[in-house]
């Protein structure tokens, strides 16, 4: 017999259990892929920071078309076989493997391919479990509290990402002496932040695969599963007018999630170039805008379950358009400092009431497949912002005029989602 739901309610420990996972997978994409190995891996690896940037861009650029091609198809197939936490279990795994491996990355030459393949893995099995992650919120609490189990689990994965980060940067980045006899010159001190990213999941994620109920399955063997579940996919996409709401959903956040990603992956570079900030400035202005986004995320759920998903990303697309247009017009780096924090206060509820409201507009029985197409459209169009920021500001001669590209995505998804009437498409 096919059934939906999960057989019992969450109760409080499920639910802390479910928001600690955030806590949990969160410093894996801030340590590996964008503020330690990143780094490493173009100045030791690769041997020039040219190269090293533009193969890392393509690592990253292959491993989010495997997402969006993969995030899908396999959300379909849980939603035909019922359960989420298996499918959260074994790409966890695998990132926990791919991330701990790094450590055998050596600043040689000869690991450039090994440490490319395994950046990508850890990236697509930390994107992928998340599509199944998210389809768990639905079943978890009513829908009258979407707005704020989203906003505290993702104002904890903010905390877990600066947590580890501090860790990371207290103990082994800038350690001297180093500790447990690591060698500086093999920087082993850098690749064992690897290990440590990977043992920090491990440590905090189990409380969700012990505490955190799952949805029932439905009966169905693995076989059958998946010939169901591409069906329904295949189904979906070729009727896919009639979840027209959805569609226009997911269109604005294509926009306005690559006006964000353009956001955090020239961010850094901005503030250095345009505001003569140093490395360690940067980094302190992105421990910033975490701070302030977990903060966002936190307070902003409550505000998303009393007036709703779609308004709440309403004002804070808005906030984000008015504070990006004035830091790209200041010259104060004071000013950069403290509008900056600002910010980050209204990137956290963007991402978290995005996810309340998938939750409120998937059917039911669709829910890993919705937040399949949701993850497809945060990576499909990943590299347009940053590739029209180049074109941009290479053919004005301004970073200002380049980066001004993210206020137009931001302001195209504003726009896009302000037709929108937030429904109940939960049944």
């Amino acid at each position: 017999m096919v059934t939906t739901g999960t057989s019992r309610p969450a109760g409080t420990r499920g639910l802390v259990s479910w928001c600690l996972f955030d806590w949990a997978n969160s410093p894996t994409p801030t340590i590996v892929i964008t503020f330690i190995f990143a780094p490493y891996f173009a100045r030791a690896i690769a041997g020039s920071e040219a190269e090293g940037l533009a193969l890392w861009s393509w690592g990253i650029a292959v491993s989010a078309l495997v997402i969006a091609i993969l995030a899908p198809v396999t959300g379909a197939i849980a939603d035909a076989g019922g359960r989420r936490k298996p499918w959260v279990l074994g790409f966890s795994l695998i990132m926990v493997a791919a991330t701990a491996a790094l450590w055998f990355c050596a600043p040689e030459a000869r690991w450039i391919i090994p440490a490319l393949v395994l950046v990508a893995l850890v990236n697509v099995a930390f994107e992928t479990s998340i599509v199944f992650y998210n389809a768990m919120l639905p079943d978890l609490v009513e829908p009258s509290r979407f707005g704020r189990l989203s906003g505290w689990a993702w104002g904890l994965g903010y905390a877990g990402g600066i947590g580890c980060l501090v860790l990371v940067l207290g103990f082994f980045v800038l350690a001297d002496p180093l500790p447990f006899g690591l060698e500086r010159d093999e920087s082993e001190h850098i690749r064992f932040v690897a290990v440590v990213t990977a043992l920090w999941f491990v440590i905090f994620s189990w409380p969700f695969f012990l505490f955190t109920p799952d949805r029932p399955g439905t009966g169905r063997a693995p076989a059958e599963a998946v010939r169901v579940g591409i069906k329904q996919l295949v189904d979906t996409l070729r009727e896919f007018r009639q979840h027209r709401t959805i569609i226009r959903f997911l269109i604005a956040r294509l926009l306005y999630v690559d006006g964000l990603n353009t956001l955090f992956a020239l961010g850094g570079v901005y503030a250095a170039t345009t505001f003569a900030m140093d490395e360690e400035s940067v980094l302190l202005f992105a421990i910033l805008l975490n701070i302030t986004a977990c903060a966002g995320a936190a307070v902003f759920g409550w505000v998303d379950d009393r007036i709703g998903a779609r308004r709440t990303l309403l004002v804070t697309l808005a906030a984000l358009i008015v504070f990006s247009v004035v830091m790209l017009i200041i010259e104060s780096t004071l000013w950069f400092w403290i509008l900056g924090g600002l910010l980050g206060v209204f990137i956290g509820p963007v991402q978290s009431a995005s996810r309340s409201l998938m939750a409120r507009l998937a059917p039911s029985h669709m829910t890993g497949e919705m937040f399949g197409l949701f993850a497809l459209s945060g990576k499909i169009t990943s590299f347009a912002g940053p590739l029209l920021v180049g074109v941009i500001a290479y053919a004005t001669s301004s970073q200002r005029l380049g980066m001004a590209v993210i206020v137009v995505l931001l302001a195209a998804g504003w726009l896009v989602l302000s037709t929108l009437k937030e429904e109940q498409g939960r049944s």
